[in-house]
């Protein structure tokens, strides 16, 4: 489809309507153009602010009669290049509707805008002794608006779930400035079609979220967080279904290759207040929660008793706020760390835990067909690894075309082994080429005709999730 370019009437209207603070044009719009994926920049012509949901509504219907394409943005921490203008046009962002409406102490409920700050939600419910579970890695930056489009998850997502499992109501405009919420505040909902949860995960391609209604748990007092160091990979991943099968269910449990750790140290993201032993191939962030201090020791007696099975260096026990703190500072900059270092691509694979070893050894094993080097790190409670491929000692050749089929691989390994292409990141623009793996025909078929049903011109984030 042929997109309409933005000129000084659009800019004019746009400005009347919001005014000029919330309208950004030219060369203001160059850092809007990227998010954390790989190296890609993709300006947008205009960048909007909008401060209500009729602000919104008046952009989206606007666009939609001049055929303007619109793509929602935030915090632009994304890794699968969802929130890139790739048609240029309009920046949507969302940063300034970033209130917590209100919180509900008796229903335990909240209603929040999409701009807000992760970190900075939970950190209002912990006032009251309340608790919101999901919180990936970038939680300090990223936005409750992302986390719902990509439906993210996080450490916690082994106890407690993803972000699908909290929402209960959205407010939604779609393209043609219709406003509307799209289910019920109850916890329980059998009426018509689920479009709350079609919309959570949705990438932005269906309608705008403008407010949410999220469901709150009671926060937990007590925490324990033990560090596993393993001399074999495989040996890790298989650790993790044998802790859940004795009925031990971890708030968080995540795998880190031991090369995450030097990354972190070596590119001086945080100080490692352990030694490194030379032996240990990997570890496990163990960590459990609850309100029985005395409770979770056992439990954690109980997992070191499991461990004696497997060869492990010295466990670690974090028991105070702190110590806990710096141990989650390591798992929280892998990410970072990894990219300051060199070039990568960052695959989000997902397969059943039990096959967790399996998909790791497949990788590294693809690896060594194509000659690159991958650091894996993952919320293994959940099947959920993360595989940075690194473009250091690759030409620009070998990154650019053979890495298409290295990559295709190792999605069609995850697909083999029960699992699919993306736990948490999305499909966005630099993973849709691969959905025929996952996907017959007839599935893409009707997705699709889903997405024409929402936003018949395609000015919804265009270019992304489908070929």
């Amino acid at each position: 489809m042929a997109y309409s370019q933005i000129n000084k009437t659009h800019i004019d209207f746009f400005i009347t309507k919001l005014g000029e603070k919330n309208v950004l044009f030219d060369d203001l719009c160059t850092q809007y153009g990227s998010d954390h994926t790989e190296n890609l920049n993709f300006p947008p012509d205009l960048v909007l602010f909008p401060k209500s949901t009729e602000d919104v509504a008046v952009v989206l219907k606007y666009c939609n009669n001049h055929s303007i394409a619109v793509t929602p943005s935030a915090a632009l921490t994304g890794l699968s290049g969802g929130a890139i203008p790739v048609f240029g046009g309009v920046s949507l962002s969302m940063k300034k509707m970033n209130k917590v409406i209100s919180i509900d102490e008796k229903n335990f409920q909240a209603v929040v805008q999409p701009g807000l700050i992760n970190e900075e939600f939970q950190n209002i419910l912990k006032e009251k002794n309340l608790f919101y579970p999901p919180d990936p890695a970038s939680k300090g930056t990223c936005t409750l608006g992302g986390n719902f489009a990509l439906n993210a998850g996080g450490p916690k997502a082994v106890k407690y779930g993803v972000t699908s499992n909290y929402v209960l109501n959205l407010e939604i405009v779609l393209c043609d400035g219709t406003i509307f919420w799209t289910g019920a505040n109850t916890l329980k909902n059998s009426t018509g079609y689920n479009l709350t949860q079609l919309l959570i995960g949705s990438e932005g391609t269906l309608a705008v979220i403008t407010k949410a209604v999220i469901k709150l748990l009671t926060l937990p007092s007590e925490k324990v967080l033990m560090l596993v160091p393993f001399q074999h990979n495989t040996e890790a991943c298989d650790a993790v279904s044998d802790i859940m099968r004795h009925n031990i269910i971890p708030s968080a449990l995540e795998f880190m290759e031991s090369d995450c750790i030097k990354f972190v140290r070596d590119q001086n993201y945080s100080q490692i207040p352990f030694e490194i032993e030379p032996d240990i191939d990997s570890y496990l962030l163990i960590e459990l929660d609850g309100n029985n201090k005395q409770q979770l020791l056992l439990e954690s007696e109980k997992i070191y008793h499991l461990l004696s099975n497997y060869q492990c260096g010295n466990i670690l026990l974090a028991e105070t706020s702190t110590e806990q703190e710096k141990i989650w500072k390591i798992r929280r900059s892998i990410g970072l760390a990894v990219k300051s270092f060199s070039t990568y691509k960052e695959e989000d694979t997902v397969v059943p835990r039990a096959n967790l070893a399996k998909l790791f050894t497949g990788v590294k094993k693809i690896g060594k067909e194509y000659g690159f080097k991958s650091i894996c790190y993952g919320h293994a409670g959940d099947g959920n690894l993360h595989v940075n491929i690194l473009k250091d000692g690759l030409t620009d050749y070998q990154w650019s075309h053979m890495l298409t089929d290295a990559i295709r691989r190792i999605f069609e390994l995850c697909v083999d082994l029960g699992g699919t292409i993306s736990g948490e990141h999305g499909i966005g623009l630099v993973q849709k080429e691969y959905m025929d793996i996952p996907f017959t025909y007839e599935n893409l078929f009707l997705q699709k005709k889903i997405k024409k049903i929402f936003d018949p011109k395609n000015i919804l984030n265009p270019g992304k999730v489908f070929v």
